[in-house]
């Protein structure tokens, strides 16, 4: 059966749907969309902001047979409807699953909880991964099931094809490479063969794919996937890649490079446009995490959109630095990195700050949500930025990924269902936005072991004169006052560690790939060696009020635990950077506190915030 489209995607105006009816037939019945006709032109503001939370529903059964009012959300059915955007029916993609237990092949508004958490779990390397128990395992697999086959219920969001894909993605990775403490426990294995034969009669066969793409999990006779192809060359391309990456292997850096350029900016599902399935999207991304690029692989990454929006502004300023925040955000601890660039920048080092409004897995605070607060524009284009950064009264800027790397953006949904971060939650944090006429630095936040060194080389495939990596609190680029309790374990490296290389002045020379020569250096920050008092870091448990109140009350010269950490991260930057007078720490120190002691720092934040709305 062909697949129909209600197209609700394209009638976000009331006027489009008075007395109009959206109809496609399948095997239970007639689908109806049917508006109300009392709606008045006036109330656009409030259709539009209602369409927005739209998404799509799993499938075609849900909706047969029922009329549904979208102004005025009676009844269980009208909650359900106002979060779809458009439904396809029909069109199996050789599952064998009848028309009206189709899934369909797109992101939902909510991920179902009970598989979300199980990714949580599954979804990690080698060592990290935590095997799901038997009542677990049989838990998920129903509930995928049921899903696929409409019978979840009704206050239970759809297992998306996202979710999916990173399940068994990550299922058939763990059984073909990982060692023996985190391959299948026994339940996992038990519910999985008790349940295939319910699974390949179901499930889409993209999916049956991912779950056992060679035949070597439940014998070829009893798989699809070994038969699988995909449809259209970009889905195809992916597909080989997929066979390569579930068995544990690794891939070239143009393969990678042609694979994202196929696949991004995400699309939804249509096999006419060329598009990928999302099941097999998702299994790609958060397989390549669990097997731990290679260096190859990561550069890939990083460097795929660098011309997006065509070659990189360039800001004519003699100092620029870069600042490669985690951009899912802060959940706990006071973030410092908007304060610490206002400061920076009254002394002439420009700042650049980049990120997004809210990122998974943590969805906490971010520098566009506070700049958002403080009434600052936040959809700026690189150029615009650029203007900033030459403005002597300004002298930072802000970025977000939606303008600067729409194709990276498109994946914010799919990323809050596959829970755990794919190899982009590296790789973003260290993109060349733009580039300066002076000296160029980079800096970027780590917190799991391993990543350090990783990072340290993309920021050196840059080429900028200086680059640090830092294990702030939670990950961030924040350095802490903080004293480390006697008793604390500590796990990796500690909190306050930093690696990285400047201009060579002295011993620890080492030749990069670009042919520049850099000083190397590591340390673990101590605030006590720089004379700041040990303090207890402040909590903003995720209020971005909090967070900004803290900042603005240190750049008014309120002392303190905010007002201490600020200081110490803009100097201590300066000081490992390289920077100009700043190579006395405890100079760099006195500089940062004259600096937000005179006013100059608030004075630069209060003029970003007024000239970057006079420019959008």
């Amino acid at each position: 059966m062909a697949s129909a489209r209600i197209g609700l995607e394209t009638c976000f105006s009331p006027e489009l749907l008075v007395g109009k009816k959206w109809n496609a037939g399948n095997k239970v019945g007639r689908v109806s969309f049917r508006c109300s006709s009392t709606i008045r032109p006036e109330r656009c503001s409030l259709w539009s902001s209602a369409v927005r939370r739209i998404g799509s529903i799993t499938s075609p059964c849900w909706l047969a047979g029922k009329n549904v009012n979208f102004w005025g959300r009676k009844g269980q059915w009208a909650r359900r409807a106002a979060e779809a955007r458009s439904v396809e029916v029909g069109d199996t993609r050789g599952s064998g699953v009848p028309a009206a237990k189709k899934i369909v092949s797109k992101i939902y508004p909510e991920p179902n909880k009970v598989v979300l958490e199980a990714l949580g779990r599954v979804c990690t390397g080698p060592l990290q991964t935590k095997p799901l128990n038997e009542e677990g395992a049989f838990l998920v697999l129903e509930t995928i099931l049921n899903s696929v086959k409409g019978e979840l219920p009704e206050d239970d969001y759809p297992v998306s094809a996202a979710q999916m894909g990173a399940f068994f993605g990550a299922m058939t990775l763990r059984s073909n490479s990982f060692p023996a403490p985190t391959q299948w426990s026994e339940g996992e294995k038990k519910a999985m063969n008790e349940l295939w034969p319910s699974l390949l009669q179901h499930l889409p066969e993209d999916v049956l794919f991912l779950a056992d793409p060679e035949g070597t999990i439940f014998g070829e006779v009893n798989s699809k996937g070994p038969r699988f192809q995909g449809r259209g060359p970009a889905e195809m391309r992916l597909v080989g890649a997929l066979r390569e990456v579930l068995m544990g292997g690794h891939l070239g850096f143009e393969e990678v490079l042609g694979l994202l350029k196929d696949i991004l900016p995400l699309k939804r599902y249509d096999p006419a446009n060329d598009a990928v399935s999302h099941a097999l999207v998702a299994a790609f991304f958060i397989v390549q995490r669990m097997n731990k690029e290679t260096d190859r692989e990561l550069k890939a990454y990083c460097m795929a959109f660098d011309e997006e929006l065509g070659p990189p502004p360039i800001a004519n300023v003699k100092s620029l630095t870069h600042y490669g925040e985690p951009y899912d955000g802060n959940t706990r601890f006071f973030r410092n990195t908007l304060f610490v660039a206002a400061v920076r920048a009254s002394y002439g080092e420009c700042c650049l700050l980049h990120g997004i409004d809210s990122m998974p897995p943590k969805l906490g605070v971010t520098e566009e949500q506070m700049l958002k607060h403080l009434g600052a524009a936040t959809n700026l284009m690189p150029k615009q930025a650029v203007k900033l950064l030459e403005d002597e009264r300004v002298g930072f800027a802000y970025l977000s990924q939606r303008e600067a790397r729409p194709s990276l953006y498109s994946l914010i949904d799919l990323r809050k269902h596959i829970r755990k971060r794919p190899t982009i939650a590296t790789t973003e944090k260290v993109q060349h936005y733009i580039r300066a006429t002076g000296r160029e630095a980079m800096m970027a936040g780590f917190y799991h072991e391993g990543y350090e060194d990783p990072l340290l080389m993309l920021i050196r495939r840059r080429s900028v004169d200086a680059g640090i990596v830092i294990k702030g609190e939670e990950g961030a680029l924040s350095l802490t006052t903080k004293t480390r309790s006697p008793d604390a374990v500590v796990k990796g490296r500690p909190v306050n560690w930093c690696t990285g290389f400047r201009p060579a002045k002295g011993a620890l020379i080492a030749e990069n790939d670009d042919g520049l020569s850099r000083e190397t250096f590591s340390a673990e920050i101590n605030a006590v060696d720089y004379g700041f008092e040990p303090t207890p870091t402040p909590r903003i448990d995720r209020s971005v009020e909090k967070n900004v109140e803290l900042g603005m009350a240190a750049l008014r010269g309120e002392t303190g635990p905010a007002y201490d950490r600020i200081v110490l991260n803009a100097a201590i930057a300066d000081h490992l950077l390289g920077c100009e007078g700043a190579s006395d720490p405890l100079v760099a120190i006195e500089r940062a506190k004259e600096a937000i002691d005179s006013g100059a720092a608030l004075n630069h934040l209060l003029y970003y915030i007024e000239r970057s709305n006079r420019l959008v």
